[in-house]
């Protein structure tokens, strides 16, 4: 009989202490700081910084983790040297590649159309006029790429949504586009 009130409290003990455990809410923090650490407003004031401010201006001549400089100016003349001078980087089996046709039909074809000919979506809803077709102009790999990166009279910059590559990939896409007109 002693056995029955052993095992009865035992289980009994055993449902007490399980009951009491919560998932979402752990009873001990090792190292709470690790977990709570101590939060700074970035423009609050602060002794130990020069100027006596949190928020901090990189280093002269930091570059962004992945940025890839490009030398050449947003201007005419910067344009104009981008068309006689800038080559691709790119190699036979990239300019081959399908990416590049992906990229445009995402960025360019609702302005541009799909076949280069400036007769797109938004061109034939007469959202966006005077898109030129490709044929009419003198591009070059390079002025295409610069136009990319900074943009042309009503088109804006695509450097945010494509990387240097991509806008490369596309840049060589337009090409075949012009050679097909």
């Amino acid at each position: 009989m002693k056995r029955i009130y052993k095992i009865t409290l035992l289980v009994g003990i055993t449902i007490l202490v399980s009951s009491c455990h919560n998932n979402s809410a752990p009873n001990y923090q090792y190292f709470p700081n690790m977990y709570e650490s101590v939060s700074y407003e970035p423009y609050s004031e602060a002794k130990i910084f020069k100027g006596g401010k949190e928020g901090q201006l990189p280093v002269e001549g930091t570059i962004n983790r992945g940025f890839e400089p490009y030398e050449y100016e947003n201007s005419t003349a910067g344009y104009e040297l981008a068309k006689a001078n800038l080559k691709s980087p790119l190699d036979s089996n990239e300019r081959n590649s399908g990416k590049g046709k992906e990229l445009f039909e995402i960025y360019c074809i609702s302005c541009h159309g799909a076949t280069g000919n400036g007769k797109g979506k938004l061109v034939e809803r007469e959202k966006f006029l005077g898109v030129p077709s490709y044929k009419d102009r003198v591009i070059t790999e390079g002025s295409i790429f610069h136009v990319e990166t900074y943009g042309l009279n009503a088109m804006g910059s695509h450097a945010n949504q494509l990387s240097a590559h991509e806008r490369w990939l596309v840049a060589d896409y337009v090409l075949k586009l012009k050679s097909q007109l």
